[in-house]
């Protein structure tokens, strides 16, 4: 419990300190190394701030992405909550309506959920993410069809029924 309070409150923390240092139009934390995994479409960056170990489970990293940029589909086992730093972008759950997500939004996914996210295409994108890991690291799926991704811009579910947009209300 003690532990889980402290990741709260570092959480709560980087999200006031950011909110300072975005009026100075400085970063927070540095853009990170650019990926080159193949679980993305387009340039994505990353700044592991925590590796997850046996004291502090959680792995704690910043994520940036250039418009358009995309996940895969993919799981985390232990959940996963992504504080949304910059930018507009999108986030979507298996079986589930897209959301579109914007600076101060803080979405979280259940552990287990399917789900991918992205920047928007006319959209730079970053958050914070905080990712338990005793359950296990991140199960990548298939890339997101470009289809999928650009459901979107036409209002269309894959399966050709109008779709409903869902702003973040957590």
């Amino acid at each position: 419990m003690r532990t889980k309070l402290q990741i709260i409150a570092f959480a709560v923390s980087v999200v006031f300190v950011h909110r300072s240092q975005a009026q100075t139009m400085d970063p927070l934390f540095p853009k990170g190394e650019l990926s080159t995994v193949k679980n993305h479409t387009g340039s994505i960056w990353l700044n592991e701030l925590n590796v997850g170990d046996s004291t502090f489970d959680p792995s704690i990293a910043v994520a940036t992405y250039e418009a358009g940029a995309r996940l895969d589909w993919h799981i985390h086992p232990g959940g996963q909550v992504l504080l949304i730093t910059e930018g507009t972008g999108y986030y979507q759950e298996r079986g589930k309506s897209i959301r579109i997500v914007h600076k101060g939004d803080v979405i979280k996914c259940l552990p287990g959920v399917e789900h991918w996210h992205a920047a928007s295409p006319g959209s730079s994108f970053a958050y914070i993410a905080v990712t338990p890991t005793q359950k296990g690291k991140t199960i990548w799926l298939e890339p997101v069809s470009n289809k999928d991704y650009d459901s979107v811009k036409h209002g269309l579910r894959p399966d050709g029924r109008q779709m409903r947009l869902s702003p973040v209300t957590e």
